[in-house]
C-alpha cells in the first residue's frame, strides 16, 4: 500500500526514535499534506522519479503522523498539543506495519531507472526500513528512560525552544502537551514492568543516576517548576487577563499533574526497579544481547563489522594518539612518561577557567577565525546561525560535555552548541578549539545546516541522518583544524589528539564492555591511562556507553572512511584534487550511509578524469 494525496490525518502516537533508541533532534518546515494507506498499488504509467517521491515522502508523512514530538521538533506544528511518545506494543506494533508496508513499495520500484540522485535516496530508504524491521525482534520499548535521555527528561526541554513559544495558542497547546505526561508515566511503567519480567532492564548503576535527575523536577513551589519558567516569560504584548489565565493553568498543572507524575516514577525506580535492575553491564548478558549488540554496530556504523574488528581498530588508533601526544609533550619541553603528562594537563592552573562565563565568552574568538577561513576550504556555507548556552543545570550533571541542537530551518531559533559547565576541570582551554570545530563550523552545526537547507533532497534525508556519518564528518572536521589556522599552539593540537584519543578508547570500551566481559571499572581505568579526561567526564562517558550501546562507535568508524575517501581521491586526481569540490561532494547529499557515500565519492572520482577505485577490504558496510 501507498499514501493518497492530501488524505486526514490519523493517529496520536508516541515518539519517534532513530534506529539506536535515541530521540531524534532535528528541524525543517513541513510542506505538503497529510497522508492515509491506501491498498492501491503504484501506477504502473507513474514517471519513477514520482514513485519514489510517492514512497519515501508518504513514509515520513505517516512517521509524522505516528509521533509527535518529532513532528515539533521538525517544524510541523500540527502535533503541537499531543504527547504521545508511550512505550508499548501498540506503536511498536503501528511502526512495524508502517516500515514493512513501506519497505514492500520500494522494493517494487526499477532501481535502474532512476536518476543517479534519486538511486541514493532508494538505497537509503531500503537499508533504514530493513534495519527497522530487524529490530523488532529486540524489546527497546521495555527501556523507556537511562540517565541519558528519554521523555522526562526531554519535557522540561520543550519550553526552552524545543517547542515554539510566540503565542496564546502556542501556550495552550504547550500546555495540553504537558498534561498528557502522567499517561506516559504510566505506560513507561507498564514497559518496564514488563522488562523486568522478561530479565531486560537498565543496569542498575546507571539507573541510580535517574533518581536524582527526577527529584531535581520535584518542586514545592510551582514558581520554581523549570515547566514555570517559560510561563513567567511570556510575550509582553499577551493581555492581562490571558497572562493570569495561564500562569493559573501552569501552577495548576504543575501541583497536580507534573509533580505527581515525576514523584510516582521516582517513587518506581527507586523502590521496585532499582532492586530489580541488572547487575551486568553488557548488553550481551540480556536475552538475545549478541544479537542486539551487533545490530547496533551495524546501526551505528553503518557496516557489517564485528565487534572484534572494532576493537582492534580501536586498541590501534589509541597506540598511534599516544605516539603523537608523547611528540607534543616534547615539544612543551615536559620532563616525564606520558601518564605524568596527563596529570599536568589536569592539573595546571592555567588550562582551565574560573567562572562558566568566562569560558562560553572564550569561543567569541575561535567563532571569528573559523569563519573568517572556512571559504578556504567550502564551497557551500550555510545559512543557519547558531549560538553557545551551558547546559541547563538539571541535566548536567550526567550531560555530556558539549551537544549540539539544530536550528529550525525557518530562522526563528537558532542552532545551540551546548557546552557543560558543571564541572570546569573538564572543559580545558586546550580543549576548546576542537571542541568548536566538531559541534559548531564545520562540524555538527555546519554540516546539519547545509543537509536541511537541501531543500530538493526528501524530508527522510533532508532531516533524518545516520551516526557514522554525522558523527564522522564532525570529527573529520576536528582534522581541518590547521588548514583552518587553528592548533598552532602545541597545547591546542594535544587538545585536538586528546579528543581524538577520546573517540578511538570509545571504539575499544563499548566493545570490551558489550562484547568482551569488561566491566565499569575496567573501562574507567582504560580511559584514565590513555587520557587527561577529568574523572567526572570519564564516568559519565562510560555509563553513556554502558546504557547507550553502540552510539559512540560511529564518530571514529565514520572519521576513518571519510578520511580514506580524501586520501584516495588525492591518490586518483593528484593536482587536479580539488578540496572545496571533495567537500561539496561529501555535504551536496546531506546523511548517506558510508558504502552508498564511498561510491558516491569514486563515480565523482571517475567523473573528473581519474581512475575510479576498485573496492577495497576496508569497505565493510554490504
Amino acid at each position: 500500500m501507498i499514501p493518497a494525496p492530501c488524505a486526514e490525518r490519523v493517529s496520536p502516537a508516541t515518539r519517534f526514535i532513530n534506529r539506536s533508541g535515541s530521540l531524534l533532534f532535528c528541524a525543517l518546515v513541513l510542506t505538503g499534506c497529510a497522508s492515509r494507506p491506501v491498498s492501491a498499488p503504484l501506477p504502473e504509467a507513474m514517471p519513477p522519479a514520482d514513485a519514489l517521491t510517492a514512497v519515501v515522502e508518504g513514509w515520513y508523512d505517516e512517521m509524522l503522523a505516528l509521533n509527535p514530538l518529532t513532528a515539533t521538533f521538525v517544524g510541523d506544528r500540527r502535533y503541537d498539543d499531543q504527547l504521545g511518545a508511550f512505550p508499548g506494543e501498540d506503536h511498536e506494533a503501528a511502526m512495524r506495519a508502517l516500515n514493512g508496508r513501506y519497505l514492500d513499495a520500494a522494493l517494487a520500484l526499477d532501481r535502474d531507472r532512476l536518476a543517479p540522485r534519486d538511486q541514493l535516496t532508494l538505497e537509503t530508504f531500503l537499508r533504514d526500513r530493513r534495519l527497522d524491521l530487524e529490530a523488532e525482534r529486540f524489546p527497546r520499548r521495555t527501556m523507556p528512560i537511562s540517565q541519558q535521555g528519554g521523555v522526562p527528561l526531554l519535557l522540561p526541554q520543550l519550553g526552552f525552544g524545543l517547542q515554539p513559544l510566540e503565542t496564546i495558542d502556542d501556550y495552550d497547546r504547550w500546555l495540553r502537551r504537558l498534561a498528557h505526561f502522567p499517561a506516559w508515566v504510566d505506560a513507561a511503567i507498564d514497559a518496564m514492568r514488563a522488562g523486568i519480567a522478561l530479565g531486560v532492564t537498565q543496569p542498575r548503576v546507571t539507573m541510580e543516576r535517574v533518581v536524582p535527575q527526577l527529584d531535581a523536577l520535584i518542586v514545592a513551589e510551582p514558581g520554581d517548576s523549570l515547566f514555570f519558567a517559560p510561563v513567567a516569560a511570556m510575550p509582553a504584548d499577551f493581555p492581562e487577563a490571558e497572562r493570569a489565565r495561564l500562569r493559573a493553568a501552569a501552577e495548576k498543572l504543575i501541583v497536580e499533574h507534573l509533580n505527581p507524575a515525576y514523584a510516582r516514577l521516582r517513587e518506581f525506580v527507586a523502590n521496585e526497579y532499582l532492586p530489580a535492575a541488572r547487575d551486568t553491564v553488557a548488553w550481551s548478558a540480556l536475552p538475545d544481547g549478541e544479537a542486539w549488540y551487533r545490530w547496533l554496530i551495524a546501526v551505528n556504523t553503518t557496516t557489517s563489522m564485528s565487534a572484534e574488528e572494532v576493537h582492534r581498530l580501536g586498541l590501534a588508533d589509541v597506540a598511534r594518539i599516544r605516539g603523537e601526544m608523547e611528540d607534543v609533550a616534547r615539544e612543551v619541553g615536559f620532563e616525564g612518561d606520558l601518564a605524568a603528562f596527563f596529570r599536568h594537563a589536569q592539573d595546571e592552573p592555567g588550562f582551565y577557567f574560573d567562572e562558566p562565563e568566562a569560558l562560553i565568552a572564550g569561543y567569541a574568538d575561535i567563532r571569528r577565525r573559523v569563519e573568517e577561513a572556512l571559504p578556504r576550504l567550502f564551497k557551500d556555507l550555510p545559512q543557519a546561525d547558531f549560538e553557545v548556552r551551558p547546559v541547563e543545570s538539571y541535566r548536567a550533571r550526567s550531560a555530556a560535555g558539549a551537544s549540539y541542537r539544530a536550528a529550525s530551518p525557518d530562522g526563528s531559533r537558532p542552532g545551540v552548541f551546548y557546552v557543560n559547565t558543571y564541572n570546569l576541570k573538564a572543559q580545558p582551554r586546550f580543549g576548546m578549539e576542537t571542541l568548536f570545530l566538531h559541534e559548531a563550523m564545520p562540524g555538527h552545526h555546519f554540516q546539519g545546516s547545509v543537509q536541511r537547507e537541501l531543500t530538493d533532497l526528501p524530508r527522510f534525508r533532508r532531516f533524518g541522518g545516520e551516526v557514522a556519518y554525522g558523527e564522522g564528518w564532525a570529527l573529520y572536521a576536528e582534522s581541518l583544524g590547521r588548514e583552518l589556522g587553528l592548533f598552532t599552539e602545541p597545547m591546542q593540537y594535544y587538545g585536538r589528539l586528546s579528543d581524538e584519543m577520546l573517540r578511538a578508547m570509545r571504539l575499544v570500551v563499548d566493545t570490551g564492555l558489550h562484547a568482551f566481559g569488561w566491566s565499569r571499572e575496567r573501562a574507567i581505568q582504560y580511559m584514565t591511562d590513555n587520557s587527561s579526561m577529568a574523572e567526572s567526564d570519564i564516568v559519565a562517558e562510560v555509563e553513556r556507553y554502558i546504557a547507550g550501546p553502540g552510539q559512540a562507535l560511529g564518530y571514529k568508524i565514520g572519521d576513518l572512511r571519510i578520511q580514506t575517501m580524501r586520501r584516495r581521491a588525492e591518490a586518483a586526481l593528484g593536482e587536479h584534487f580539488d578540496i572545496r569540490e571533495f567537500h561539496a561532494q561529501l555535504l551536496r547529499d546531506g546523511s548517506l550511509p558510508l558504502d552508498v557515500l564511498d561510491d558516491k565519492v569514486d563515480r565523482w572520482i571517475e567523473s573528473v578524469g581519474g581512475v575510479r577505485p576498485q573496492p577495497s577490504r576496508d569497505r565493510r558496510s554490504r
